[in-house]
């Protein structure tokens, strides 16, 4: 998958996401590096331990993770030679605790998450090197009782140190030098005790003078009754000295002798750090594991854009067993750039084992390629990419594509003439199809409509749009192609009738009726009675599937299935030059190609022989003004066709 695909769909947000759940900087390196895999075993394991990882958080949101760095760069400096310091080694004694503590915690959820808790099984056991480790190491100092001879110097410095400070009280005190000192304290400089002497009487006092106040009428001298017994106290701390490097290298060096069990330690905590993050962010979005296929099928319930959290409009969609393509209309800011960039990511982050911002059985394909070409002024991030560039991305895409790849195409052809623009996007639609590709593609071209309702496997999609509140809904329509919104609107807002009416036959050579709808009248309450009725007492009874080798022909007051929506109609007349029925569906005519149609019940069984079907069809007023034009001439009353 190229880099483009990650930018203009967004996974690196998604990984970044991710990342902000992880406690080590290891961890987060990965993440970075999730990419969409081909294996569907990989995937169909790292989706069942996120899974076993969530429900391990819901008995326990603290999972024992330690940070990793510090742990990497004490065992290099080890290695290189260099001991680990004392005030070191309490990240160490940290770290193998958390090691142990973790073993423990995933044995006990071992009944809800078998797989995930497996892992912890390759940590060795530490609790030996731990407890050596806290013995010779107490508040970042090596202890009194790491060893006998360290126990040893620092009892003979303790006792040697009281009896300098002792001596050297006495002095002060003697009548021996109670004329020669500036005061009568002891102070230490350089680690010796000296005697604050007047310096007019340096020669009354023997010893070495160790430093001098900032008058300089002041000289701390130590006297030679400390010199001797000072020098035995160096002695001491010198021996101290080499004693606590000696347990610090032995303790470094049996710390390097569990260099093998401490890696395995650090893989397993870094492997649970980013597990937990996926599954801590899975939580955050609402996510479930996906049905991986290998057919091509994606069937999303209540799919969300994982990046508009509460603002996604939940998108459902079943896909690709009778077709390959979709062509997406509808409004601007509707909702379809959207839709393609929520089919996109979701397959990207299924793939890369992830689990998705959907219901539960929602099933997503796994492909070899994903392309996108996306870059109009709705997309979700901002993407200024002119008709030209576009056009350089799709003849890449038609390269590389094969029976294995999804294309992602946004109002494909914009951007330059629309006569050309529209035959550019039908032939590049017709290379891809034959190439295997599985297509979703948007546009506003009325031509691309008619196209994919005429080609076989292709289907028409329509982003929903609510004439009520003039908005979009942000749903999507299967099945349907979008209607001409700017006409509805201009209804709704109040032009008149007879002028959209001829709008309508100028853009699409056809009439339709643009007067006010009324709510179901009799005859509409009268058609779903009988609907109902028929659907009841055939109940479990197969529907007719006309072979499309034989021209189907429906007549007036057939019950009918629309085959992309699974509602059902009655047909009212055709079919026309193209083999298209004028279908009511409800209050609703609609122009349904014979392929799109299945037969459920004969109108001759369900009505009899002269049954006026205008009760069906035409509204209250229409059949009322008939029946008065039928007995006389009413002046001024046109009889407009429904």
């Amino acid at each position: 998958m190229n880099q483009q695909t990650f930018e203009v769909l967004g996974f690196h947000r998604i990984l970044e996401e991710i990342e902000t759940f992880a406690k080590t900087n290891l961890a987060k390196e990965t993440i970075q590096k999730i990419r969409p895999m081909q294996d569907i075993r990989r995937m169909e394991q790292s989706l069942k331990e996120i899974e076993e990882a969530m429900k391990i958080l819901e008995i326990s949101s603290s999972v024992p993770i330690h940070t990793l760095d510090e742990m990497s760069l004490y065992l290099n400096q080890a290695k290189k030679g260099i001991y680990i310091r004392a005030d070191q080694f309490p990240f160490i004694i940290s770290f193998l605790e958390h090691c142990t503590k973790l073993k423990q915690f995933m044995r006990d959820k071992e009944y809800v998450a078998p797989n995930v808790s497996l892992y912890v099984q390759s940590i060795p056991d530490v609790r030996e090197l731990t407890e050596e480790i806290a013995r010779c190491i107490r508040h970042g100092n090596v202890d009194d009782y790491a060893s006998g001879d360290l126990a040893y110097l620092r009892r003979q410095l303790s006792i040697l140190t009281d009896r300098v400070k002792e001596k050297a009280n006495q002095l002060v005190k003697s009548k021996k030098y109670a004329g020669y000192l500036q005061d009568k304290i002891v102070s230490e400089r350089s680690g010796h005790l000296t005697l604050s002497v007047k310096r007019e009487y340096r020669t009354k006092i023997q010893g070495s003078v160790l430093d001098t106040s900032a008058s300089g009428a002041t000289l701390f001298i130590e006297p030679l009754e400390l010199a001797d017994m000072q020098a035995e106290i160096e002695t001491l701390k010198l021996s101290e000295e080499y004693e606590v490097e000696r347990i610090l290298y032995e303790l470094t060096e049996r710390l390097l002798g569990e260099e093998k069990a401490i890696q395995l330690a650090i893989e397993t905590m870094h492997y649970y750090d980013v597990l937990f993050a996926k599954a801590k962010y899975s939580r955050s979005i609402e996510a479930k594991s996906p049905v991986l296929t290998e057919d091509y099928t994606i069937h999303l319930k209540e799919a969300r854009h994982p990046m508009l959290g509460e603002k996604a409009v939940p998108l459902t969609i079943s896909f690709g067993e009778e077709h390959r393509a979709l062509v997406i209309t509808g409004p601007n800011t509707g909702g379809k750039t959207v839709t393609l960039k929520t089919i996109g990511l979701l397959t990207m982050m299924a793939q890369s084992g992830l689990l998705i911002p959907a219901k539960e059985g929602s099933k997503i394909a796994v492909f070899q390629h994903i392309f996108v070409d996306i870059g109009d002024g709705q997309s979700i991030e901002q993407n200024l990419s002119t008709f030209s560039s576009r056009l350089v991305n799709i003849i890449d895409i038609l390269r590389t594509t094969n029976d294995r790849s999804l294309v992602l195409l946004d109002e494909l052809g914009s951007g330059t003439d629309p006569g050309e623009g529209m035959a550019l996007a039908i032939v590049i639609l017709e290379q891809l199809y034959q190439k295997g590709a599985t297509l979703f593609a948007t546009t506003h071209y009325s031509e691309m409509k008619e196209f994919a309702d005429q080609t076989e496997g292709f289907l028409n999609g329509t982003m929903e749009f609510d004439i009520d509140t003039l908005r979009p809904t942000y749903k999507l329509l299967l099945g349907q192609s979008g209607r001409s919104q700017a006409f509805e609107i201009a209804s709704k807002l109040g032009l008149h009738p007879k002028l959209i009416e001829k709008a309508h036959e100028i853009t699409y050579k056809t009439h339709r009726n643009f007067q006010q709808e009324q709510r179901l009248d009799d005859a509409d309450y009268k058609q779903q009675i009988v609907v109902n009725k028929y659907a009841r007492n055939t109940l479990g009874k197969k529907t007719v599937d006309i072979p499309l080798s034989q021209e189907p022909i429906f007549e007036q007051g057939d019950n009918v299935i629309l085959t992309e929506t699974k509602e059902m109609g009655i047909v009212y007349k055709g079919p026309d030059a193209q083999g298209r029925y004028v279908v009511q569906v409800r209050q609703e005519k609609r122009t349904v190609n014979q392929k799109r149609l299945k037969l459920y019940i004969k109108g001759t069984e369900l009505y009899p022989e002269d049954y006026d079907f205008d009760i069906l069809f035409k509204s209250k007023e229409y059949r009322k003004i008939s029946k008065q034009q039928k007995r006389k001439y009413v002046e001024d009353v046109w009889l407009e066709e429904e």
